[in-house]
């Protein structure tokens, strides 16, 4: 890919966990404490505000906006009318902040915490929780190194699991029950510490890496396909579902530099294959 990118939006205070989502790019300003969604270039509508840091987001069946409240431990819920309610108490599990979020096609939600306190903390596995519909937590799997971004096939058969301090994307088969079985390197990211990430209609995975400031389009099995530059820490990505004009978008930000002003923005390149699967 050679064409420079689109900017989208800036200004952005600490942005993660863009989402696709009724034809609207949505992602969370943790920094700024809110859920915003794009309506196009420049154009940023806040739809809820809510004090944590981190702050995932992803979206039910039926549409409804679930929030990860990770400084309360639990899981907030965006009713129709816009009021927030909690959809399931997080804080059985751990005290430790919780992170991302992905939610499949019968209301399961998959909420993972990295294990440890970030940064300054000493490092510990963390690991992934199946929230069912009805709000029930428990623990589905372990001993993941730094667990960070997640995403779902399209069949709805396997979960993906980002280990940043692993270099690797990670597999698990969905069984019917909503738990997670056959875990397996799905790609390895020998030198790249993955974020974010998103699957396309291809099969292949993106990935963000904060470091590199960069992309990279994966298949399984570790083949590189593609890379993405960014000029600033990459930290998460998502494929739009526009068939005639597929396009990742990345969001990131200077980080571990004292540069004045918000430097986050979401920035959009042109993709081989629009999104698939969830988010």
């Amino acid at each position: 890919m050679v064409k420079p990118p689109e900017v989208v939006l800036e200004g952005i205070v600490f942005g993660e966990s863009p989402r696709w989502h009724e034809g609207r790019l949505w992602f969370s300003d943790w920094g700024a404490n809110q859920v915003v969604a794009v309506d196009g270039p420049g154009r940023g509508e806040v739809i809820a505000s809510v004090p944590s840091f981190p702050m995932c987001i992803d979206f039910l069946p039926d549409g409804r906006l679930l929030i990860v409240d990770s400084v309360r431990r639990r899981l907030l819920r965006r009713e129709a009318e816009g009021t927030l309610v909690t959809h399931a108490d997080l804080g059985g599990e751990t005290d430790i902040p919780w992170n991302d979020i992905v939610v499949d096609a019968h209301g399961n939600a998959y909420v993972n915490s990295i294990g440890f306190a970030f940064p300054g903390g000493g490092f510990a596995p963390g690991f992934v929780v199946l929230v069912t519909p009805d709000g029930t937590v428990r623990r589905v799997a372990d001993d993941l190194a730094f667990p960070n971004g997640m995403a779902i096939t399209a069949d709805g058969a396997t979960l993906v699991v980002a280990e940043s301090y692993a270099e690797r994307l990670t597999a698990y088969d969905i069984t019917t029950s909503g738990d997670l079985a056959g875990r397996r390197v799905w790609a390895d990211t020998p030198g790249d510490h993955p974020d974010g990430i998103c699957l396309d209609a291809d099969g292949a995975a993106w990935y963000a890496d904060v470091g590199n400031r960069h992309c990279v389009r994966v298949a399984e099995g570790g083949t590189v396909l593609d890379t993405v530059e960014s000029d600033r820490g990459a930290f998460a990505c998502v494929l739009d579902r526009d068939p005639g004009n597929p396009r990742l978008f990345v969001i990131g930000q200077q980080y571990g530099a004292e540069t004045p002003g918000p430097t986050g923005r979401v920035v959009a390149f042109p993709a081989p294959a629009l999104g698939a699967g969830r988010p």
